[in-house]
């Protein structure tokens, strides 16, 4: 057999992350499939609950470049997602005033409540899987 080059070294360490990031999300996918949500949903909601918990008071918007930043989604694959969280009462969004062109989105009650339900069977997966 072959010595491994770093260039495949490098290759087979990249692989071995992809693998653990699609494992990683079928599994989040699985567990919260009953709550009809899926493992990118569940990072928008957390990333709003995360913003709501460090602001001044709950319910604080964030912008939704904001959150394209965060997550591994297509600005219009964000959208449409957004849109389907609203469409489930789980957030709500505005047109920031000061740039008509910005839209903020904060979660409902209803969106925090069921990312408090949730929060515990996503931990549970990474902890699963990234603590191995």
């Amino acid at each position: 057999m072959a010595a491994k080059t770093p260039g495949s070294l490098l290759e087979d360490q990249w692989r071995d992350i992809l693998s653990v990031h699609a494992r990683t999300m079928c599994e989040i996918d699985r567990a919260l499939h009953p709550h009809g949500l899926g493992a990118s949903d569940f990072e928008v909601l957390d990333i709003l609950a995360s913003a709501s918990a460090t602001a001044a008071e709950a319910g604080e918007q964030c912008r939704v470049q904001n959150i394209a930043g965060q997550v591994h989604l297509s600005q219009s694959a964000l959208s449409r997602l957004i849109g389907r969280l609203e469409k489930d009462g789980l957030v709500e969004r505005t047109v920031c005033q000061e740039d008509r062109r910005g839209v903020w989105v904060a979660l409902t009650e209803k969106g925090r409540d069921l990312h408090s339900e949730v929060l515990p069977l996503q931990r549970a997966v990474l902890a699963r899987i990234l603590k191995g």
